[in-house]
């Protein structure tokens, strides 16, 4: 298997540092000389992103690791502020998260853009900051089941839209080309377990990759498959080269379900 990013995103779980410690010792079992990952061997990456409240706690627990550990297992954010300081009540700077170690930040899930009105402009302020202060951004988009029930090419149509909104004048940004990934999550699989079929969410990555291919030869961009990942499918996804790894959601914080999920990494 080629290198792959695997990204866990724990949303508002779990409900104490406690549990979030025994989730991140569950990852780190697989480093043991019993567990260890042949994939990983070629560089494969796992991001976990908590919580805010768990950021540098965590952080901690990862910097006191040896270094091998340290480079394998890295900190996202599952949000962001589109301004690095300011009278801003209850948002977080990019210059906080970056002080504790967090390397990566989701942008524009879905869940944001529902339940907080999150506009493709915000979303596109947020990706120019992040960008902008050496996050590597995480960008969310898909479409709901109307649009995907109204076939591939409103599903396309609608995508390009997306992207060409949250990415306007990206091009101005001091943009280091390694640190912008997209995550296709389409929204009607997002907690549902009705996964988009592997196949179709190829197409429709395959499809992103060529939009921003051809919207900048500068954008080398990563794509991963979320929505409704577990153990049973995430290699249906991971064997496509053309897929650079999965965004797992709620699966990732059930210790169960996660020790299933890396061993089934190991292939």
């Amino acid at each position: 298997m080629t290198k792959k990013l695997i990204v866990f995103n724990w949303k508002m779980a779990p409900d104490s540092i406690e549990e979030a410690s025994r989730i991140l010792k569950v990852i780190e079992k697989f480093y043991s000389p019993k567990f260890f990952l042949k994939t990983w061997e070629g560089g494969n990456l796992i991001v976990i992103c908590p919580p805010f409240i768990y950021l540098e706690p965590l952080s901690k627990i990862l910097k006191a690791k040896d270094l091998k550990l340290k480079t394998k297992i890295q900190l996202g954010a599952q949000n962001i502020f589109w301004e690095t300081k300011g009278a801003y009540t209850g948002e977080i700077s990019p210059l906080m998260l970056k002080k504790i170690g967090v390397q990566y930040v989701i942008i524009g899930h879905s869940e944001r853009r529902q339940y907080l009105q999150e506009t493709d402009e915000i979303i596109n302020k947020k990706i120019k900051v992040a960008l902008e202060n050496n996050l590597k951004v995480i960008l969310c988009v898909g479409e709901n089941s109307n649009i995907r029930k109204k076939g591939i090419k409103s599903v396309k149509n609608f995508i390009k839209s997306q992207l060409q909104k949250d990415l306007k004048n990206i091009e101005n940004c001091k943009l280091k080309i390694e640190n912008f990934i997209v995550a296709y999550e389409p929204i009607w699989a997002i907690g549902t377990g009705n996964y988009c079929n592997s196949e179709n969410a190829l197409e429709i990555i395959k499809f992103i990759k060529n939009f921003l291919k051809a919207k900048s030869s500068k954008l080398k961009v990563k794509i991963l498959y979320g929505g409704s990942v577990n153990n049973k499918n995430i290699n249906n996804y991971l064997k496509y080269k053309e897929i650079d790894g999965v965004l797992v959601g709620s699966a990732s914080v059930n210790q169960k379900e996660l020790n299933l999920i890396l061993k089934n990494l190991n292939v």
